[in-house]
């Protein structure tokens, strides 16, 4: 006798439990858009160190400045890469502000050879992959959606799992774009 009344606890709390999963599925389905694609590119797995810049640079405090992503990130023909920001961009505001410091310095070192700063690219498109910034830029994609926060990182480190075929195709059903293969693929 006492074990049917275990048997029927657990299908009532496994009932139970399967209700609640599926009422919270359709509030996730019938809420906002945007509750509903905020991690349309998961994060990494595993923690990704920042790469060693030539110069230490804050997206943090330089997003809190005002700036945009565009302001220094141009998408020049044909729009596959954003482009790093040449050093005389930098040294609009660097010829002021903080010029004394170490790294102003060898900013102002750079500009001064007109050498550009050999910056360490973070995400890397993978061979194969036919990628266009502008494509999604012009679809309104945010640049947060695949690069993570970030205005709240001193150090660019790669921090979404956005260069992988699921974070892509996850992102492509979800928005109603292509995913056929050639679609990234090209031959």
């Amino acid at each position: 006798m006492r074990r049917n009344k275990d048997r029927v606890l657990v299908v009532a709390v496994i009932c139970l439990v399967s209700l609640l999963s599926l009422r919270a599925g359709l509030s996730a389905q019938n809420a906002p858009p945007s509750q509903t694609t905020k991690h349309m590119v998961p994060d990494n797995p595993s923690e990704h160190t920042p790469p060693t810049q030539p110069i230490p640079y804050s997206h943090k405090k330089h997003l809190s400045f005002g700036l945009e992503c565009k302001n220094c990130h141009t998408n020049p023909e044909p729009g596959k890469l954003m482009t790093f920001p040449a050093t005389s961009k930098c040294m609009e505001c660097h010829v002021t502000i903080a010029k004394d410091t170490p790294s102003i310095q060898k900013l102002a070192e750079y500009a001064k050879s007109k050498q550009p700063i050999p910056w360490v690219r973070v995400y890397t498109v993978l061979p194969g992959v036919a990628w266009n910034h502008r494509a999604h830029l012009q679809a309104g994609v945010k640049c947060e959606t695949c690069h993570g926060q970030v205005s709240q990182m001193d150090s660019m480190s790669e921090v979404t799992s956005v260069t992988t075929m699921y974070s892509c195709l996850n992102c492509h059903e979800l928005n109603h774009a292509k995913t056929a293969c050639d679609t990234c693929h090209k031959h």
